[in-house]
């Protein structure tokens, strides 16, 4: 009968005996509340290296896919000024006649392609409504202005064009010293062209350089002359091209910075908000060194997009 209370005494005595030794090891209730918490283990560096290495590689896939649509639109671009041009062929041969026919005037000159003034088969389209010669007096009958080459060189074409890369004739860029003169000489011209705002101008001298100076030191500066000539005329997939173009070619030239910080911008103008603020992080990590004007246009520049 005594033994049930001794063995309830003992057991009594071991647990109060316990009870310290797991307080100490748990800290108690209170204590495991403000216990500090357990240092969290740090992230291995290799990690962050490999999210860089993704993240350059979705960067150069965008730059590539807006590469492509850079390509695609300037293709549609030649053929919409080969349209023009050939427009441009068929309405001044419809109007030749009127020139020819018109009294103390001098002949009309003939097309850019060498063949005569008259296009065969535009008889049948209206002819006989603007027939000079059936009625040099009726109304709606053409007025001998001048002929269509002197009309068509007085619109502005790109320097794609016109063959080998020079401007067409009447525009500024033909008087500059393109063949005698230097290239040094030919780019402080372009330069002195975009202080004047003459941005149509500075592209087709900046592209004369281009293909005519290769391999030449002063590539990658006009180059960039020619991505801004393009950027201040709000012409961005064109600019982001040419300023793709130094990045990638030339990323140890003075330009290199710069041109990133344009690509930037010409991709955001494009409506590429991601790409162009991950293009404007890359600045300051490939270039730490830049000059502070860049560093705080890159900041300008995420703030105003939103980055």
């Amino acid at each position: 009968m005594m033994r049930l209370p001794l063995v309830g005494v003992l057991a009594l005595a071991l647990s109060a005996v316990a009870l310290p030794a797991a307080a100490q090891q748990d800290g108690g209730l209170f204590g495991n509340i403000f216990k500090p918490p357990a240092a969290t283990p740090q992230p291995v560096q290799g990690g962050d290296e490999t999210e860089l290495v993704g993240r350059m590689e979705r960067l150069e896939s965008s730059l590539r896919q807006l590469t492509g649509q850079v390509e695609q639109l300037q293709y549609r671009n030649q053929q919409l000024e080969a349209q023009v041009r050939r427009l441009e062929e068929g309405s001044g041969g419809a109007r030749a006649p009127a020139a020819a026919a018109a009294p103390g005037v001098a002949p009309a000159a003939t097309l850019p392609s060498g063949r005569p003034a008259t296009v065969p088969g535009a008889s049948g389209k209206r002819s006989d409504a603007f027939d000079p010669n059936m009625d040099p007096a009726a109304p709606g009958a053409p007025q001998p202005l001048g002929s269509p080459a002197s009309a068509a060189s007085a619109l502005p074409r790109p320097a794609e064009a016109v063959p080998g890369g020079r401007p067409a004739g009447g525009t500024q860029v033909a008087a500059l010293p393109g063949s005698g003169g230097s290239v040094r000489e030919l780019y402080d011209a372009g330069q002195a062209q975009l202080q004047r705002q003459d941005y149509a101008g500075a592209e087709q001298t900046f592209r004369q350089i281009i293909q005519s100076a290769s391999g030449d030191r002063i590539i990658p500066d006009a180059t960039f002359m020619l991505g801004e000539s393009l950027f201040l005329r709000q012409n961005y997939g064109d600019a982001a091209a040419s300023f793709l173009e130094v990045s990638t070619k030339y990323p140890n030239s003075t330009r290199a910075p710069e041109a990133l910080l344009r690509l930037g911008q010409s991709l955001a103008g494009l409506g590429e908000k991601e790409t162009a603020c991950a293009t404007l992080q890359e600045v300051d990590r490939k270039y730490p060194r830049a000059p502070s004007s860049i560093r705080q246009a890159v900041e300008r520049e995420q703030k105003r997009v939103g980055c």
